[in-house]
């Protein structure tokens, strides 16, 4: 059977993120962290499929967090992010998006 979750090809881009996350991404992470939302575990820069890197996944709920920036609110970042939705959909996980701003304000 095909790993599909966090493949070891893929472990230095999951680093890279997480050493460069953005104050949205730390803020939520300090609410995720330790199961504190309801006892769920969150993982954080989490891949799934061939090159899929997620912000935050909860195994036990099958359930995706994406933070979305700037570069998610132009016609092409939607598209793209509405591509991504639809690969999650395929591997059985729901998708939450959540604006930076949103979070942050």
């Amino acid at each position: 059977m095909t790993r599909i979750h966090n493949r070891r090809e893929l472990i230095h881009i999951r680093r890279g993120l997480r050493s460069e996350s953005t104050a949205a991404e730390a803020a939520l992470w300090s609410l995720l962290r330790k199961r504190a939302l309801d006892g769920f575990k969150f993982r954080r820069q989490h891949s799934v499929g061939p090159n899929m890197v997620l912000d935050f996944y909860c195994p036990e709920r099958r359930l995706a967090i994406e933070l979305d920036g700037a570069g998610h609110m132009d016609a092409l970042g939607q598209v793209n992010d509405g591509a991504r939705d639809e690969s999650l959909l395929a591997l059985g996980i729901r998708g939450l998006r959540i604006e930076n701003q949103g979070l942050l304000s």
